[in-house]
């Protein structure tokens, strides 16, 4: 990471030994800072519109104004100015008005699962278990900085077995069927190569680039490059949605 890079992080959990622990883990970073704690929801929004963080880390439930809300409000924040460095493909929806991104990482635990698809919706670009390794949070910090999406591989399975199970229901269409009649089927589906597709279903399982690469037996760049055609093709904002659009058009099985 190029030395002048300082990540500037928010830490938004109602439980103040929990805000610790994380702020300890980024503190230790060289290229970290730890800028704000906040124990709800409306001070994490306060905090995002104050002091322009590059990343906050959102617990869910919180008193107040929850993390689903604060999520939805952080990641909506637009920009009346042109930023500098807009370039093509890069969506600036939760730009502020200094021309600054702030992603969120929504902190989750496996009876919080219920609230992944809100967190979608509302524009969450990862997903992290609160118990996930240190290396794990500091390394998907990083991520989510450089414009990635990070999804915990046993939060994806729990996801797509809750979507299978019809606790969390797909994303409705207009036209689709019902009943035990054949899965409706996204029309971008079709645009897809192969290689896409089986990107896309290693995505779906929580692999990063680099480990897609190694498996498929392809450089670095050409996965990246694959990357960007699905989220083009399938007109999805990050993996997050990509990985959403592969469990809901049956890509991808607990």
């Amino acid at each position: 990471m190029n030395q002048q890079q300082h990540i500037r992080v928010v830490i938004a959990d109602d439980q103040e030994l929990v805000r610790a622990g994380f702020a300890m883990v980024i503190g230790s970073q060289t290229d970290m800072e730890v800028v704000g704690q906040a124990g709800d929801g409306d001070q994490a929004f306060a905090f995002a519109q104050e002091l322009h963080p590059d990343v906050v880390l959102m617990d869910v439930r919180m008193p107040g104004m929850d993390g689903i809300e604060a999520t939805r409000r952080i990641t909506a924040m637009e920009s009346t100015t042109s930023h500098p460095n807009d370039t093509p493909g890069v969506h600036t929806e939760n730009i502020d008005d200094t021309g600054h991104v702030t992603r969120v990482i929504i902190l989750t635990t496996f009876d919080l699962d219920e609230y992944v698809m809100s967190a979608i919706n509302a524009g969450a670009s990862g997903f992290l278990l609160k118990d996930t390794e240190p290396e794990t949070l500091l390394a998907s910090i990083r991520t989510v900085y450089q414009g990635n999406a990070i999804i915990a591989p046993s939060a994806t399975k729990r996801l797509i077995e809750n979507m299978v199970e019809g606790k969390l229901a797909p994303t409705v269409r207009p036209g689709a069927s019902g009943g035990n009649e054949a899965q409706y089927t996204d029309p971008e589906l079709s645009d897809l190569t192969e290689r896409e597709r089986e990107v896309l279903i290693e995505i779906a399982h929580g692999l990063s680039n680099q480990e897609i690469a190694d498996k498929l037996f392809i450089s670095l760049p050409t996965v990246k490059t694959h990357v960007a055609h699905i989220l083009a093709k399938i007109n999805a904002r990050d993996r997050v949605q990509a990985v959403v659009f592969a469990y809901e058009n049956g890509l991808v099985r607990p």
